[in-house]
């Protein structure tokens, strides 16, 4: 993870703001920093988007191709997370540098999105037991500076939402094997229910109060952070404590109420913020170097 020296007078400052909940950038503890989000940012995917949070900026890119099921669960298809840790993010990614992070964020990403209950992974499904379809999910870190896990959750559910999977025509051939065709109609498609899609809300711990969307200087004041993922109804899919220091019962319960009040109220603007986009069609703008 990228790290930033902070002095001792800089700790301070940092802790006595966040007691008087009044941030260095004039944030209150559980406000994020301005956030930007565009989809259909790469031509060679099914689904992509690019978030820009603060000076943290992620782009994610799904690719849909047609895999075997796994055995335990003949009738779901599945997704697979890579995240490429660009060393333009960081100098600290360069070389092997990132592989650490890259693969910490693989695995908490696949134990948040790839179950039933934050995507229908039954439709995704062929043909049970022999075909279907593997949502292919590429984060590239193009900025860091903090709060990794909810940008990258941000961007693959804006993802998911443009993302278009063929539609799959079956037929059986002259010795009843089967033929699987797929539609050449751009528009004959198939779209992802991503209403229960969960955003990550991560919570930092800071003296004795805890802070939404910490950037580095903040990380580096923290002792332990929790991780959770939340669905719109308020509901916790997922938790992860990370950081080398201790947290106790009692803020641990504290932190899981603003994560789930946090997360529940991140969801209405960013469905309606994509939906928005969706109905401009061609005549939307894009913005930004991939524009």
């Amino acid at each position: 993870m990228a790290t930033v020296q902070v002095s001792e007078a800089e700790k301070v400052y940092i802790l006595h703001g966040i007691r008087d909940d009044l941030r260095v950038d004039g944030r209150g503890c559980e406000d994020y920093r301005h956030m930007e989000v565009e989809t259909d940012v790469v031509s060679n995917t099914d689904g992509s988007a690019k978030v820009t949070l603060g000076h943290t900026a992620v782009l994610v890119g799904i690719k849909a191709e047609i895999g075997k099921p796994r055995p335990m669960v003949a009738n779901e298809g599945y997704l697979e997370f890579f995240v490429d840790c660009s060393a333009n993010a960081t100098p600290e990614f360069e070389g092997r540098g990132g592989e650490e992070l890259g693969t910490e964020l693989s695995n908490t990403l696949y134990k948040v999105f790839n179950n039933q209950h934050s995507l229908d992974l039954k439709s995704l499904c062929i043909s049970p037991g022999e075909h279907c379809w593997v949502l292919y999910v590429d984060v590239l870190l193009l900025q860091c500076d903090g709060n990794l896990y909810d940008s990258i959750s941000v961007a693959i559910k804006a993802a998911l939402f443009i993302t278009k999977i063929p539609r799959v025509h079956i037929s059986s051939d002259e010795e009843g094997g089967k033929e699987i065709e797929l539609s050449d109609d751009p528009y004959d498609c198939m779209r992802l229910d991503v209403e229960n899609v969960p955003c990550i809300v991560t919570l930092c711990k800071i003296g004795h109060r805890h802070v939404v969307d910490a950037t580095l200087q903040e990380k580096a004041c923290s002792v332990a952070s929790l991780i959770i993922s939340v669905t719109h109804k308020g509901i916790i899919t997922c938790s992860r404590k990370v950081g080398r220091g201790s947290l106790d019962p009692e803020s641990i319960c504290e932190m899981i109420e603003t994560g789930k009040r946090v997360g529940k109220a991140l969801h209405p603007p960013l469905m309606k913020l994509l939906q928005q986009e969706e109905s401009l069609g061609k005549k939307r703008q894009k913005v930004g170097f991939l524009g």
